[in-house]
């Protein structure tokens, strides 16, 4: 009973220590080394690869933003600035929608199908505000003009990029809203396009939030 007792407890022993090892090597010193080695070589990206505009961090290079107006009373969306460039839908438009705030705690596609009725609306209603709201004097979008990712959300319902062709559609609305020329605002969409990574995979880009604050720049003269 004694020497049942007695390995019971070396047994227990071996185990609370292989924890306590388990735990510094694991727990403390493998996380230490790892983030000790993220900080050396690409400490911009180990940060969350964070966007500062006048030494305050604004937003992070991998995670879309909304620029929408002040929530009025009553109001449960909030309507958009139509003087900054406008990001992707944030997974669709309605209130079955999975994130329409770029919020970070969601995300992910709606997953619906193409001929889902949900999902059809919500792209129509997208595309009549994107030609209404881009539409100015002197500068009509036609529907033709509207590409796929100015109506449906990216897989992950966060992407802070759209294409150049959604950028170059706002461009008249930016240049109205803002007293700026319209060559003043293409150019800003040029500077901030993104081309394939290395030279063939994907697509060009723009990153909505480094060109909005490109913009700010521009119309405060700073």
């Amino acid at each position: 009973m004694n020497n049942s007792a007695g390995n019971t407890a070396r047994l227990l022993w071996a185990g609370l220590r292989a924890l306590l090892v388990l735990t510094v090597v694991c727990g403390v010193l493998y996380p230490l080394a790892v983030t000790g080695v993220a900080q050396g070589i690409f400490p911009d990206k180990a940060n969350g690869s964070e966007i500062t505009a006048n030494g305050k961090v604004v937003g992070s290079t991998l995670i879309g933003q909304r620029y929408d107006l002040p929530l009025k009373k009553g109001e449960e969306t909030a309507a958009p600035d139509l003087k900054w460039f406008q990001p992707r839908p944030s997974n669709g438009l309605g209130a079955n929608s999975v994130n329409t705030q770029y919020k970070l705690i969601l995300s992910g596609a709606t997953n619906r199908s193409g001929d889902n009725k949900d999902l059809i609306d919500w792209v129509t209603a997208a595309k009549k505000a994107v030609i209404k709201d881009n539409s100015v004097n002197g500068y009509t979008v036609r529907p033709s003009d509207v590409p796929a990712d100015a109506v449906t959300s990216s897989g992950s319902g966060l992407d802070p990029a759209i294409s150049p062709e959604y950028a170059d559609i706002q461009v008249h609305r930016i240049a109205e809203k803002n007293n700026l020329s319209v060559a003043q605002v293409q150019k800003l969409v040029d500077e901030h396009t993104d081309g394939r990574t290395l030279g063939f995979i994907g697509q060009p880009t723009v990153n909505v939030l480094e060109l909005n604050i490109a913009l700010k720049q521009l119309v405060s003269g700073s």
